[in-house]
């Protein structure tokens, strides 16, 4: 018999405040973020947006599963940075045309450590989640 994984469940509660500004509590921690409609699409861009969230959340999840694989290697990843742009459709249905992330990796590793980070960070829940649905490229330096 294979093993069986567990489900993990984490709960937000999101509430809508009005002038298309949302705001979103993680229920076991008390963080609080907010967001509000972009500026090419009625909103403020005061905040991030609703699909600014998904390409934050991709690179700080591929930051985050790297930084659990160094750990557990036993070396440093500090100073490793990674920017994302995150292209809208311009016509038909909105919604994500792509995400496009360059990762930087501190300077020091070795090159099997830096094939290490790569295939985990290529390997992060959100980028699997992702995938089939969203254009993403992974630039790596």
């Amino acid at each position: 018999m294979g093993r069986r994984r567990r489900t993990a469940m984490t709960t937000m509660t999101c509430r809508y405040e009005g002038q298309l500004r949302c705001q979103a509590v993680h229920e076991s921690s008390g963080c609080e973020l907010h967001t509000d409609a972009p500026l090419d699409n009625q909103g403020r861009g005061e905040s991030f947006s609703p699909t600014d969230l998904v390409a934050t959340a991709l690179t700080t999840c591929i930051l985050t599963i790297m930084g659990i694989t160094a750990e557990r290697h036993g070396f440093a990843l500090e100073g490793c940075q990674a920017r994302v742009e995150k292209a809208m459709t311009s016509s038909g249905v909105r919604r994500i045309a792509s995400l496009t992330v360059w990762v930087t990796l501190p300077a020091g590793l070795t090159e099997p450590q830096r094939q290490l980070l790569q295939r985990a960070g290529e390997g992060c829940p959100v980028k699997r989640s992702l995938e089939g649905c969203v254009p993403m490229t992974l630039h790596w330096a």
